[in-house]
């Protein structure tokens, strides 16, 4: 009897069953928008362009980085879905775009169909607070690739938004205000350098605890983001991921803005402090590689930043808008 695919490491019907485990999570995220074919080649979805005058498709991709090591070494794998829809919705947010529907990869060395349904249900989990649809994705077994135990996720989403309300930094003068909407942790950027960190506590309870801090999901900011922009006038948005505030927030400034940014206007997080404890890692090192606390930032006008301020005491003001060439000064380190 000669080879089988099953004999050079791929069973499919692991494949089937994983198939059949994620069916129930993937349509709880569907919508009336949603053509129901799952298990299809493909992914229907029938927008409703109806509120849009001249609608403008809006893309973005993503994964969760080095955080997955995390997950697997803890095996909690409940939440890194989470991580992988709020890294995609939370950019496409930026311009001002509802996420529609989302997809996703699964790569791994052994499929488990409990594991991938697992996985699958934080994504949905993650669609479900999105508003979002999860219309498809693959699962892709590859012994050859990832070693024993490893799996790997990547999303890609699409969002809506009328063209004439496209949040793009066009309209930023000076006196804006720059304010920040909290995160839940240190979200999905930066892993390589606090996995290093948190793996310098020599206690075994106390590292595998400060582990799974580090594991708690990225914070998904659709909901809040979408009724500020429905009330007031918004004109710039950051998502505050890799790089930190000085590459995210000069991405929404013209060369003749500057962002000034006061460092002791909002409380670190306690995680950050221990970090930057354990790593002896500089201020502007710990604001180069991690949110600090700052998950999102807006750009509005300083009269539209009483309001929002007056109506949602979690956000903070934290900096002003200056003439300058770009870039972003952050003041008190």
């Amino acid at each position: 009897m000669g080879l089988t695919y099953k004999d050079s490491g791929v069973d499919i019907e692991a494949g089937y069953e994983s198939v059949k485990k994620m069916s129930k999570s993937v349509k709880s995220t569907f919508n009336k928008q949603v053509l129901d074919n799952f298990g299809s080649f493909g992914g229907l979805f029938q927008p409703d362009l109806s509120k849009y005058e001249e609608p403008v498709l809006v893309s973005g991709t993503d994964g969760v980085g080095t955080k997955l090591l995390l997950a697997i070494e803890l095996d909690m794998h409940t939440t890194i879905g989470i991580d992988l829809v709020a890294m995609c919705v939370n950019d496409v947010i930026c311009l001002g775009a509802k996420p529609l529907f989302m997809l996703d990869y699964v790569a791994l060395h052994k499929v488990d169909p409990e594991l991938v349904a697992t996985i699958v249900e934080g994504i949905a989990e993650g669609c479900r607070q999105s508003g979002c649809a999860l219309i498809g994705g693959e699962t892709a077994e590859m012994r050859d690739v990832y070693r024993k135990g490893d799996y790997d996720l990547a999303g890609f989403v699409v969002g809506i938004v009328d063209k004439k309300k496209a949040i793009t930094g066009e309209t930023i003068k000076e006196g804006d205000a720059v304010l920040m909407l909290p995160s839940s942790g240190v979200h999905s950027n930066g892993y390589s350098l606090a996995r290093k960190v948190a793996d310098l506590i020599t206690d075994e309870s106390e590292r595998r605890t400060f582990k799974q801090e580090l594991l708690i999901p990225t914070k998904i900011y659709v909901k809040q983001v979408m009724e500020l922009i429905n009330k007031y006038q918004i004109d710039g948005i950051a998502n505050n991921t890799g790089g930190g505030l000085y590459e995210n927030v000069a991405r929404v400034l013209s060369g003749q803005y500057n962002a000034v940014i006061d460092f002791n206007s909002w409380e670190r997080l306690p995680v950050f402090n221990r970090l930057q404890e354990l790593g002896q890692i500089s201020n502007k090192e710990m604001l180069n590689t991690f949110n600090m606390g700052v998950g999102m930032v807006l750009v509005v006008k300083e009269s539209v930043s009483k309001e929002i301020l007056k109506k949602q005491p979690d956000i903070k003001k934290i900096g002003t808008i200056t003439k300058g060439t770009g870039v972003v000064v952050i003041n008190g380190i």
